[in-house]
């Protein structure tokens, strides 16, 4: 009943807005003849046009910035830090374990999911499947397969990234190769060509193929140092690439010594 009552006010409301609005469109359309009077309802239409898409601009960027501030808070409880023993006067949140900073992490993002649409949900179930991995590792791994095939790009990339990370953890290095090799021809925004194939190489050192290893990390450095900018100068290097070139002179020494040499980072605009 009380719903009901609810709903009807707001029926009423809305009769009132149209009514009082409609009686103001007809006594200024009496003054106008003819055609006067068909302009005069075009711009009220208009003008009703208007004040609805302020309301819904403002209301979505209301429902956006709630958004943020829970995903975030969710993230901030995903990174806080664990100590078996709580610090006496700390002011920032802190768990005992892992485990029980995952949990509570779930619980936060399952709220995000719940109440607001993408990129949101789709971020905080990545999110929930991340720290799934502690909790339930196989529904973890399970989920963060299907969110690799996720329409949001960059959701599907950190996904493939985690799983990949994941497997290579459990020793299951030719899945992780694949999976990394994969990201690497993708070079998406949030899992850049360099990074994947930094660990492609790693994980193919593990699995004794160390020439292959060796050819992914010379590719690496040597495109890096060879990049130019929009501004034909020599690019930055990343750090991706500035450790694949420190994993190369250990394994390979010679190759390495093949390399272009490295500019100058005060020669680099």
């Amino acid at each position: 009943m009380a719903k009901y009552k609810k709903k009807r006010v707001r029926e009423l409301q809305h009769d009132r807005f149209r009514d009082t609005t409609m009686g103001f469109l007809d006594r200024l359309g009496n003054l106008l003849e003819g055609r006067g009077r068909t302009i005069l309802y075009g711009l009220g239409g208009l003008l009703v046009a208007g004040i609805l898409i302020i309301v819904f601009v403002k209301w979505s960027n209301k429902k956006t910035d709630e958004a943020r501030q829970a995903l975030g808070r969710a993230i901030s409880i995903s990174t806080a830090d664990v100590n078996a023993t709580p610090i006496a006067g700390a002011t920032e949140p802190s768990y005992t374990s892992e485990y029980e900073r995952a949990q509570r992490a779930i619980e936060e993002f399952e709220k995000v999911a719940a109440k607001y649409g993408d990129p949101y949900r789709s971020e905080s179930r990545y999110f929930i499947a991340s720290n799934r991995l502690i909790v339930d590792r196989p529904k973890g791994m399970t989920e963060l397969s299907e969110l690799s095939n996720s329409s949001l790009p960059e959701v599907a990339a950190l996904s493939k990234f985690a799983l990949a990370q994941a497997k290579e953890s459990d020793g299951k290095l030719d899945e992780a190769a694949q999976l990394y090799g994969d990201l690497a021809r993708q070079n998406s925004v949030s899992v850049p060509s360099e990074t994947a194939n930094l660990r492609l190489a790693k994980v193919y050192n593990k699995l004794g193929k160390k020439k292959e290893a060796v050819d992914v990390l010379f590719n690496m450095v040597d495109a890096s140092r060879k990049a130019k900018g929009e501004d034909n100068q020599p690019a930055p290097i990343s750090a991706a690439a500035r450790e694949a070139a420190t994993e190369l002179q250990k394994l390979d020494p010679d190759r390495y010594s093949q390399l272009p040499p490295e500019t100058p980072a005060s020669l680099i605009g």
